[in-house]
Parts: structure tokens; C-alpha cells; sequence
């Protein structure tokens, strides 16, 4: 019985070390990101699908694994969905009804993710119609009688952002099945994102996707006061800068990179990078050279502008671009880690990179072109591990 005791001792003591070298609540001092009052600085990754492989006995193990393998390569950051809306499989399948075998794969994500250091930016909605998103909501409040003109209602119609704000409290609010831990009380989650890339088409002005995450950044912080939060914008320039919307890959979709992260419950700000998706046509060079600007542009602007930190939430390279090469991959990746590097090595306000995206062995039928399979290409692999290196030297 003496031997039993002490080694269940042993245990809780091992775990209580272990949740305490985990750390606190990401918090923001200035343009600066810190974790229990110390800068903290991360590489890491993108994989929109483990709440719904951790959903199904027989995928489950990819979630462990593919966070075991990050934590090896040093990444401590990944952003994936807190969203299934409608469809096969959906996390809520009509509003405010939730499968909660679904609810229990994201109960597993925070779990496993805490057990390997690495904590998650969760994304609320999506404005693309993969999960659901915006398209999903304004149809089910068209199914119950409401007059909808287009998808771009979901930032104006009171009755969609009901549903919208209702998820967001059956998400913050949950309890993890596994740990016992409310949501919005777990130090895992580095923030919230309150949509995943919104753009308002409909309204290039950027007054009503303004006004929208206004609103719900208040509802958010009337429910959770200690995460941080972000709007998950891409980076787009909007009216209250016209000079600076120069600086944009030609187009505008209705955000405004300033105005809106200047929301006083708005914590940090993002950007996504797809140079090859926004600029079709456009040589090596060209493509270059908008890389070089995006992130400069951005980072200036949090420094001088916001007084807030930066993220680069999603970069890749398509493997499906003509002459495509790893080589290739593995020089993009490297020149936008060294810019994230260099700015984090002089107290700058990126804070760090997460690539679009990691994903597990056997899920050939989900790649888009920009999924890295770790182990599939040592060099890829290498250049991540460097940058996390790097990254973490920062913040000893």
C-alpha cells in the first residue's frame, strides 16, 4: 500500500509540475506578446481537421500524432476550426443543437494539445463554405422565414448573429468532457478567432463588417474576459487608409486592416499571405516582392500604427503551382521565417507563423496542394524545426 501511495504520488506531482510549467494565459503587453510576464515568441501550424478526426475512434491517434510531432519539431502554436456547421458530421447540425461526440473530438484537441505544450487558436466560424460558414447560417434562418439577399446578411441580419452569438457561448462556455475545464477558463487556447478569413463583398466601405466585429468582440469578452482575441482578417487595407490600400494584391473585400483592428477588444492582429492564389499570372519575382511588402507593411503598421501584436495566421506554398518544387517550398517558407525571426529577435511585433497546414499520413483525399506531411520531406521538415529553434531561444 506505502509503494501504491508513492507512486501515485509521484504521478501528481509529475502532472502538477507539468501543468505548471505549462504556463498561464497568453496575454498582450504593448505590441508585444507575454506569458507569465515573459515575451513569448512561437513557430507553428495550421489543421482545420482534428476536432473531426478526433471525433472517430478509428482517426483519433492522428491528432496525437501529429501533435507529437510538432512538439518534436518545437512548434507551440496551431490554429484549427471550432466549427462544423450543418452537413455530414456537423458539430451543430441546426442552431444551438450540437452532436456531442463532435463536442468531445474538440474536448480531445484542447486535451492532447496541452499534454504536448502546444496551445490552439480556435476559429468560431468560417466566411467559405467548407464546414458550413456563413452560407449555413443565413439558410437556416432563411428556413425559418427571414427575407435574406445574399450570404453578406450573416454580418447584418439580427436574427443570424443570434445564432452566431449563440455558438459562441455554447463554445466558450463548454466543458471539457476530458480535463473537467470550461473552455474559457483553459490557458491552452491562445485566443479566439472570431471567423476564419471575413470578407463583406457587399459593402466595400468595411463599415458593416465593423460594425459586426464590434459587437461580437463585446459578446465575447462579456463571456471571457482572459483569452485573447482576433478577427482572423487577412490583411486587406480599407477605406480608413485609402493611400495604404496600394499595398493590397489589387482587389478590396470589404475589410479595413486598421480600423478594424483598432477595436478596443480587439488584441492582436493577422495576416494570411497567398501570393500565388492573389496574384495570378505574376511571376517569381513579382510574387517575391509582394511577400517582402505584405509582412513589412504589417509589421510597421502594429508597430507604429496598432500597438499590437502580429501573426502571420496562414502561409503555404501549393505543391499543384506550375514547377512546383520542395525546394521551392522549403526557400518560401525559409525567407518568411527569417523576416518573422529577425523582427521577434529586436522586439518586433510578429509574434510568430503558422503555415497552411500539417496533415496526417492517410489523408491523401484531403489535400489542397499546401499540406505538409511531416516526415515525408526531411527538408521541409528541417527548415520548420530550425525556425522553432530560433524562435525559442528567443524566449528563454
Amino acid at each position: 500500500m506505502w509503494t501504491r501511495n508513492l507512486v501515485i504520488g509521484c504521478v501528481v506531482s509529475l502532472l502538477l509540475v507539468s501543468a505548471n510549467a505549462y504556463g498561464g494565459f497568453v496575454e498582450t503587453r504593448g505590441s508585444r506578446f507575454e506569458l507569465d510576464g515573459k515575451p513569448f515568441y512561437f513557430n507553428g501550424f495550421n489543421s482545420y481537421w482534428l476536432m473531426y478526426m478526433a471525433s472517430d475512434p478509428t482517426t483519433k491517434d492522428m491528432v496525437t500524432d501529429t501533435f507529437a510531432q510538432a512538439s518534436r519539431y518545437g512548434m507551440t502554436v496551431a490554429r484549427t476550426w471550432a466549427f462544423s456547421d450543418g452537413g455530414y458530421r456537423a458539430l451543430q447540425s441546426s442552431p444551438g443543437v450540437y452532436n456531442e461526440d463532435m463536442f468531445k473530438g474538440l474536448d480531445f484537441v484542447i486535451s492532447e494539445a496541452r499534454k504536448y505544450g502546444i496551445r490552439l487558436i480556435l476559429s468560431l466560424v468560417n466566411n467559405w463554405e467548407g464546414f458550413g460558414g456563413k452560407k449555413q447560417y443565413v439558410q437556416w434562418a432563411r428556413d425559418r422565414g427571414q427575407y435574406i439577399n445574399n450570404e453578406d446578411d450573416f454580418f447584418r441580419n439580427p436574427i443570424v448573429k443570434g445564432y452566431y452569438k449563440d455558438h459562441i457561448k455554447a463554445v466558450l462556455t463548454r466543458k471539457n468532457s476530458i480535463s473537467g475545464v470550461a473552455y474559457r477558463d483553459d490557458p491552452t487556447i491562445f485566443a479566439w478567432e472570431l471567423m476564419n478569413e471575413p470578407r463583406c463583398q457587399s459593402d466595400l466601405s468595411g463599415r458593416s463588417l465593423q460594425e459586426w466585429a464590434s459587437e461580437m468582440s463585446a459578446y465575447v469578452k462579456s463571456l471571457d474576459p482572459k483569452h485573447l482575441l482576433e478577427i482572423g482578417l487577412e490583411g486587406f487595407y480599407g477605406e480608413s487608409t485609402p493611400q495604404k490600400k496600394l499595398a493590397n494584391p489589387g482587389y478590396e473585400v470589404g475589410t479595413d486592416f486598421i480600423a478594424n483592428n483598432r477595436l478596443r477588444l480587439i488584441d492582436f492582429a493577422t495576416i494570411h499571405l497567398y501570393p500565388d492564389q492573389w496574384m495570378p499570372g505574376s511571376n517569381d519575382d513579382a510574387q517575391a516582392a509582394f511577400v517582402d511588402q505584405w509582412i513589412g507593411q504589417h509589421i510597421s503598421d502594429c508597430k507604429s500604427v496598432l500597438g499590437k501584436p502580429l501573426v502571420l495566421t496562414e502561409f503555404g506554398r501549393s505543391s499543384r503551382t506550375s514547377g512546383y518544387t520542395v525546394g521551392d517550398r522549403d526557400s518560401y517558407f525559409g525567407n518568411i521565417y527569417s523576416t518573422i525571426y529577425s523582427c521577434a529577435r529586436t522586439g518586433g511585433p510578429c509574434g510568430g507563423a503558422l503555415f497552411w497546414q500539417v496533415m496526417a499520413p492517410g489523408m491523401d483525399n484531403w489535400s489542397d496542394g499546401y499540406d505538409v506531411v511531416f516526415n515525408q520531406s526531411p527538408s521541409t521538415d528541417a527548415v520548420i524545426s530550425l525556425q522553432s529553434d530560433r524562435i525559442a531561444a528567443l524566449d528563454r
